[in-house]
């Protein structure tokens, strides 16, 4: 819009100077007949005469600033003579800025969120320079040699051979992939452990990304050595909210997850590290060296085929990426190589097919962008058409108003003044009047920001990266919205009133407003189309999110919650879990009303689950394209029916599956029908990663399919199995034993608690204490709060949406309504002559309405193509509906047809009242 404004002043200033060169040319031509009637011969006439007007260019010029000035001036009138009218029109100025608040607002609430999700780079120095190796957001660890298509998890091995041999990279720095759960309480403090998030980085984390401490020191290449004193770098959000900004912090050691480490800096304010996420934020940055202190037998920092960490890295202005990325693949190939003997069978047939890529990483691992990014677009689409349907009803308001005045126009015009004038004037009103919408449309969006706020997370989460409050983009999209709105809703209006023909409107002629009319009807029409395609979009969205909730999740959630523990913060060691369990389970089914407990790694639909590749005893080992993934967990006895899922052959895990026992698994029904093709599996054997161990587990029963994951929702129940907390594999390889070791810190606590439980969080929080006092609880969650945790990016666009719909059809009524109470005056004499030769009321409101239901009929035809287009645009955002699903559509079509009807009706009952010897006098 800018630059076809300066094309247009461009062009505007070219065609004022030849006129000025013109006229100037005509006075000079004019001087040299004067001299040569006087006898000069020509070449001294001209010259006379060119040195009678002076220089022509400063000539030129002071015309130009006079011309520009006088401009100025107009503006200046034109902006008061606005505010004059508006002041006059207080109730045609309330509805006015009101509705324009709400489409500013709604757009730039929306543009909030896309701005801080999807174009926001990293607080960091010159994030332009950042490169990320990797294009994917993986989560958490990643086993083996190859990966998903291109590698974009590493391990430590990777990430030393990477940041040795590639002199491109000004700096390479390593974190975390994932948030890590502590146990956080100041050294020699009596206080209870506290639940934190942190994340292990590499040394020169810090250094990579140009960020300095707010006080102290932030860590570097000395800090990540084997063997140095543990240092931590706490956040400044930590470092104020929970420590109250004490400055005493630094230096201080604190107990993290039992083990000393000292605090040498806070990082500076809104620093949230290199993953942009809405929950989970580190609170503490921490060295990878001090991962085996804390991990313990569970390390992943020497194991080289363990995947778990991002990487980022600084290039130098004037490299060329593309050269640095060519040197990482064969980087790539050289380190797979080197691990063929490590390898499994189908690994060493594809290793040779991985690849990597280097990615801009101003913007960091972007996961929230990955996960609402569909969403937000097709937000942003609908506001943009609550926008255009605003846009459109308002210019209706200004078309309507420019008419009633049409007579006064008409005067001004006759007057002299010129069209340009007119259409300045009516802009410049126009313009004010969205800028006031558009201030108050800033509070609009802070409060619409709020709300998305809310919706998108419903855990109370003070470390999320998301601001509501205004910020200097913010701004700068309302002050754009607002003035490409008020050119829209004001720029035909103003062409079309300021060129009316005096003579017809000074006469009142109605004939001279009928193309005006018909104007206002196509707004009208538009208005109803994109009104039905966000009822449609609304309706199919929120029958999607219905359906998500009211699935068949394979388990019965009445009565069940999940709290959660983390068994790691207070350095239990493998051998004290199984204890633990049975005292936790026996403890909390003492609590009245509590009839069932079990523990899990996970529990369903909490987020997560582990992942491995099946091997079947008795069958040949899978291809590299071969689907032999399952997903597992690892629970204690009573799961399943803690869970309310049946058990469909076989027995459940019990308590005498124990260490001494056999290796045994529960197997879902999707499990049985991929690896096991219809044979009965009870007494089958399969095992996990590779053939010498498709024996370790005896399958003993078959349980209903569950959704057990967040993800997938679309697909199939993925296959599944479960294994007994007390039974341990001992593998061989040091990376599969330390795999099977973290699986048994398990997480989350079942209940089965029926009925309306008061106060059970706090009674399993007392319980946990009696059993160890450091046992930290974060919560305990009833399953219909953990569904909308879940499901909370599908509320917010359904909320939304809804919210946009129903302010589109307010917004197309009551320009339905405004038309037909137009055409209703300008009809007032016709309408007085057809009563007065006979026509009854019941007539008069039929004609009304005929009008109105052909204008909406148009808009129906018009708009359910439209809808139904819309619907397969967003069919990636649907569940178990189809894009042109009959009942969304008639709902939506119903909806604008009643707020049509009710609209019409009152200008039509207007028509019927009128009395017909006082229109036949008006008029």
């Amino acid at each position: 819009m800018g630059m076809l404004q300066r094309l247009l002043n461009l062009g505007r200033q070219g065609k004022m100077k030849a006129e000025i060169q013109a006229e100037l040319e005509s006075h000079i031509q004019m001087r040299t007949d004067d001299n040569l009637a006087a006898g000069m011969p020509p070449e001294q006439a001209e010259r006379q005469a060119r040195l009678r007007f002076g220089n022509p260019v400063a000539l030129r010029e002071r015309t130009v600033q006079s011309d520009a000035a006088l401009e100025l001036d107009g503006l200046w009138w034109d902006l008061r003579h606005a505010v004059r009218q508006l002041r006059i029109s207080p109730a045609f100025t309330a509805a006015t800025v009101i509705t324009l608040s709400l489409g500013i607002g709604a757009t730039t609430a929306i543009f909030t969120l896309v701005q801080q999700v999807m174009l926001k780079s990293l607080p960091v120095t010159r994030p332009e320079e950042l490169w990320r190796i990797g294009d994917k957001n993986h989560c958490c660890t990643w086993g083996g040699y190859t990966q998903d298509g291109d590698f974009t998890l590493f391990s430590w091995e990777l990430y030393r051979s990477f940041r040795l041999h590639t002199p491109g990279f000004e700096n390479l720095a390593a974190f975390q992939a994932y948030e890590l759960g502590l146990g956080v309480k100041p050294a020699g403090s009596s206080q209870q452990t506290e639940p934190g998030s942190g994340q292990f980085v590499s040394g020169n984390f810090f250094q990579t990304f140009g960020v300095a401490a707010w006080m102290g020191r932030v860590m570097n290449d000395s800090d990540d050595r084997e063997n140095a004193s543990p240092v931590a770098v706490m956040s400044y959000q930590v470092w104020k909210e929970k420590y109250g900004g004490n400055p005493s912090v630094i230096g201080a050691i604190y107990q993290i997850d039992g083990h000393p480490f000292t605090i040498i800096g806070v990082a500076p304010p809104g620093f949230y590290g290199a993953s942009l996420k809405g929950w989970g934020m580190p609170g503490f940055w921490l060295p990878l060296a001090t991962e085996p202190l804390l991990n313990g037998t569970t390390s992943l920092l020497k194991i080289p085929g363990q995947s778990w960490l991002n990487l980022i890295g600084r290039i130098p202005p004037g490299t060329n990426p593309r050269r640095i990325e060519a040197e990482l693949r064969v980087q790539l190939g050289q380190w797979q190589s080197s691990h063929l003997a490590d390898m499994t069978p189908p690994e060493k047939e594809s290793w040779q097919q991985q690849t990597l890529n280097l990615t801009p990483g101003g913007s960091g691992v972007a996961e929230l962008r990955a996960q609402y990014e569909d969403g937000l677009k097709l937000l942003m689409a609908a506001a943009g058409c609550v926008l255009l349907v605003v846009c459109a009803n308002l210019a209706n308001l200004m078309l309507a108003r420019g008419l009633k005045n049409r007579q006064q126009i008409a005067v001004r015009v006759a007057l002299g003044a010129s069209h340009r004038r007119m259409i300045r004037k009516a802009l410049v009103e126009s313009t004010t009047l969205a800028l006031l919408g558009g201030l108050l449309g800033v509070g609009v969006a802070y409060l619409g920001t709020n709300l998305m706020l809310h919706l998108a997370f419903p855990i109370k989460n003070e470390m999320a990266p998301i601001q509501a409050a205004p910020s200097l983009p913010m701004l700068l999209f309302a002050l754009a919205v607002s003035l490409t709105t008020g050119i829209l809703f004001g720029i035909g209006p103003a062409w079309m009133t300021s060129h009316a023909e005096p003579v017809e409107a000074l006469r009142g002629a109605n004939r001279a407003v009928g193309g005006h009319s018909r104007i206002q009807k196509v707004l009208v029409i538009a208005q109803a189309s994109m009104s039905l395609v966000l009822l449609s979009t609304a309706a199919l969205l929120g029958k999607s999110l219905r359906n998500l909730e009211r699935q068949d999740f394979g388990f019965d959630m009445n009565g069940r919650y999940v709290a959660w523990i983390n068994p790691k913060l207070e350095d239990y060691k493998p051998e004290q879990l199984d204890p633990l369990f049975r005292r936790i389970q026996d403890r909390l089914k003492a609590i009245a009303g509590v009839k069932s407990v079990s523990v899990a790694l996970y529990a369903p639909m909490s987020g997560q689950a582990w992942n491995a590749g099946i091997r079947v005893a008795g069958k040949p080992e899978p291809g590299p394209r071969d689907d032999n993934q399952a997903s597992w967990v690892r629970v204690t006895s009573g799961f399943f029916q803690t869970l309310g899922n049946p058990i469909l052959l076989g027995r459940p895990i019990t308590d005498d599956d124990t260490g001494v026992t056999p290796c045994v698994a529960v197997i879902n029904e999707a499990f049985a029908k991929r690896f096991f093709h219809g044979v009965n599996p009870i007494g089958g054997h399969f095992g996990l990663t590779k053939s010498k161990y498709s024996r370790t587990y005896s399958v003993i029963g078959i349980a209903r399919d569950m959704r057990y994951l967040t993800w997938g929702l679309k697909e199939p129940n993925r296959p599944m199995f479960y294994v007994p907390e007390a039974q341990t594999v001992s593998y061989d390889e040091p990376s599969e034993l330390a795999q099977e070791i973290a699986t048994h810190y398990l997480d989350n606590i079942v209940l089965w608690a029926p009925g309306n439980q008061q106060g059970l969080e706090e009674q399993v929080r007392h319980a946990l204490r009696e059993i160890d006092p450091d046992l930290v609880l974060s919560s305990v969650d009833s399953y219909p709060y953990l569904l909308k945790t879940d499901f909370a990016q599908q509320n917010l666009i359904s909320t939304l949406t809804e919210l946009f719909g129903a302010l589109g059809l307010v917004l197309a009524a009551v320009g339905l309504y405004g038309v037909t109470a137009y055409a209703v005056e300008q009809r007032t004499g016709e309408i007085g002559l057809r009563m007065a030769l006979g026509a009854d009321r019941g007539k008069i409101v039929q004609m009304v309405l005929r009008g109105v239901s052909l204008e909406v009929g148009i808009g129906l035809a018009t708009g359910i193509p439209a809808a139904i287009g819309a619907g397969w645009v967003i069919s990636n955002q649907l569940f178990s509906v189809k894009p042109w699903d009959p009942p969304a559509l008639a709902l939506a079509t119903i909806a604008l047809l009643m707020a049509a009807l009710t609209a019409g009706a009152i200008p039509a009952q207007r028509a019927a009242s009128i009395n017909p010897m006082q229109a036949l006098r008006t008029d």
